[in-house]
């Protein structure tokens, strides 16, 4: 995952986007005699599709001074305390006639209640029909009369320099407006969610405006804002956005299951490099390198085998090891895979037929001592996390968490449950852990 520190600057999940740099537009309008360019038109009919989303929670925080046994016997401390939570964002209304609204996931996470404020003024308690924190899409539903809806467009044709549009509430001002270009495409590695394929505006993003609609001059949503680059939170016009096709392919699961049921291919990737094109004799410089294949899934059926190049999947052309992980990613269990290879220097075909992951789950102490109170589980993204840690056991104390992904123990790499226990048997004097947490990894030692 890449140190984006080393530019002094930082990602921001915000709570909204808002966009600068005026543009022209096909939708003239008129400044005394003369026409004048203006959004002014289109504007009328996609503002009342953006909402503004207010939310309340709690959230049960562990008391510090819980580590202290001696204040925590005579003080009569709580072990934990509850805290109120509010939180302020956009969304884009989808369906006018089932009232159903795209927004972010941590818009709307951990919260309780979900408040919507329409254009027209008008206050509704949402629900929540699903939410996929992998892409950082959820969708809400209200129940109202008279709503607009936005159209979604194919993100897929969008190209840099096309004029986009930002609609939301920056800082919670409600239907706030501002413009600018599309300028990339495809952006990954961010560390800002686990599948990113992130439009890239010169918006000026602010607060509040995570969730808002992302719109091209025709009014048609293209992107659904998220996140920005910037230092200390401030705007240097670099902006993110989900592209609509990602948006709503993941929605039509939420709506239909309630979850994305994410399948399982089987492998282990890496980027093609100059280095490996070079080794494996061919001329390119895109793809995705098999470094492993794990027996019975479908990529071991499908024939592949370590040093396989990914060229293509279904029609989409693969960049590399992130991409390869967004196509398969998106894809509901039992969808047919058409892969194209080059293997050693000539081209083949593979399919495979996406299937459910299989995830197990193990308790710390059946593995160590030393390890007691935790629960480490497959993760269905081929990595081992641990799921459960309880909060007055050693490994706890020490600063592990749920959540945090296991990279290796005593220096030996993790991708599965059945690999634990061989490398906790090479331990003698404690275990040597290496944790991934967000965009950060660190090493423990439990003794």
């Amino acid at each position: 995952m890449p140190k984006l520190h080393s530019m002094m600057l930082t990602v921001f999940i915000i709570m909204g986007m808002s966009l600068s740099t005026p543009a022209l537009s096909a939708f003239p309008s008129l400044w005394g005699d003369e026409p004048m360019p203006s959004l002014a038109p289109m504007l009328k009919e996609a503002t009342p599709a953006v909402v503004n989303i207010a939310t309340e929670g709690r959230v049960v925080e562990k008391t510090p001074l819980l580590s202290d046994p001696i204040l925590r016997h005579f003080f009569n401390i709580p072990e934990q305390q509850e805290r109120k939570t509010a939180n302020l964002g956009s969304g884009v209304i989808v369906d006018a006639d089932k009232g159903y609204i795209l927004t972010n996931h941590h818009v709307i996470d951990k919260a309780e209640v979900i408040h919507v404020t329409l254009h027209d003024g008008r206050r509704l308690q949402a629900k929540l029909i699903g939410a996929d924190d992998e892409t950082d899409i959820a969708v809400i539903q209200i129940k109202a009369e008279n709503l607009k809806a936005l159209p979604l467009a194919d993100s897929s044709k969008l190209q840099v320099g096309d004029f986009v549009v930002a609609i939301g509430s920056p800082f919670g001002l409600r239907q706030t407006v501002t413009s600018g270009i599309v300028s990339a495409l495809g952006r990954s590695g961010l560390g800002i969610e686990s599948y990113e394929d992130f439009i890239q505006t010169d918006a000026s993003i602010n607060p509040g405006n995570s969730g808002g609609a992302l719109v091209n001059l025709r009014g048609e949503l293209v992107g659904l804002n998220t996140a920005i680059l910037g230092p200390n939170g401030g705007n240097i016009g670099i902006g993110f956005a989900i592209p609509s096709s990602m948006a709503q392919d993941i929605m039509i699961q939420l709506i239909r299951d309630g979850k994305v049921r994410r399948g399982r291919l089987g492998i282990v990737a890496q980027d093609l490099t100059p280095e490996l094109a070079s080794a494996f004799g061919i001329n390119r410089n895109a793809g995705a390198v098999v470094a492993q294949v794990e027996t019975g899934t479908p990529a071991n059926k499908a024939g592949l085998k370590a040093g396989d190049v990914i060229t293509h999947v279904n029609g989409h052309k693969v960049t590399g090891s992130a991409d390869m992980r967004n196509v398969i990613g998106l894809l509901p269990v039992g969808s047919e895979v058409e892969m194209k290879i080059l293997r050693n220097g000539k081209k083949v075909s593979a399919k495979a037929v996406i299937q459910e992951p299989e995830r197990h789950a193990v308790k710390g102490e059946e593995l160590s001592p030393y390890l007691a109170g935790l629960v480490f589980s497959d993760s269905e993204e081929g990595f081992v996390v641990i799921s459960e840690a309880s909060p007055n056991s050693r490994a706890a104390r020490e600063g592990l968490r749920p959540g945090d992904i296991l990279l290796s123990i005593n220096r030996m790499p993790v991708q599965r449950v059945a690999e634990l226990e061989s490398a906790v048997k090479r331990s003698a004097r404690g275990i040597l852990i290496n944790i991934q947490r967000g965009n950060s990894a660190f090493f423990l030692v439990l003794k």
